[in-house]
């Protein structure tokens, strides 16, 4: 999967510009669409990728209520909580639910936070479906450039 990976954020790329200038949405940020393309053969990984995002937006809300975060000081600990909660979940998953960390794990450390900027930006609905279309389309353009060997 990995050597496909400098492939599919490059089509993504492409993809997520196209989306952003037609549809004026953000498949959760440029290289975030090629990320989860390569893991439509294991969807779990994807639902708990968009959890840990989700949980990131709602922490990120809750410290907006205690102290002044906007602008790049927001996306950066947006970030750096998306890690964490990312971190987080796979020591959760590994440790009591008793599977390897590569069976039930988070996208990369910081797509999940990259998510949680958009889904802060634009809504959770938007960035989901401007998401989940952007990486079917850069899924199907791997197929037909690598086929369908990218597991």
């Amino acid at each position: 999967m990995l050597e496909h990976l400098p492939l599919s954020i490059g089509i993504g790329l492409v993809v997520s510009l196209l989306f952003s200038e037609a549809f004026g949405l953000a498949a959760g940020g440029m290289v975030v669409p090629g990320y989860v393309a390569l893991y439509w053969n294991e969807p779990f990984h994807i639902v708990v990728t968009l959890a840990a995002a989700l949980i990131t937006y709602f922490l990120i809300r809750i410290l907006s209520t205690i102290t002044i975060i906007y602008g790049r000081r927001r996306t950066v600990i947006m970030i750096i909580v998306g890690y964490i909660v990312a971190i987080s979940l796979n020591l959760v998953f590994s440790r009591y639910f008793h599977t390897p960390s590569t069976e039930v794990s988070i996208i990369g450390f910081i797509i999940s936070g990259l998510i949680a900027i958009w889904i802060d930006r634009q809504g959770f609905v938007e960035t989901a479906t401007a998401l989940v279309s952007a990486s079917v389309i850069i899924r199907l353009i791997l197929i037909l450039l690598v086929g369908n060997d990218l597991s």
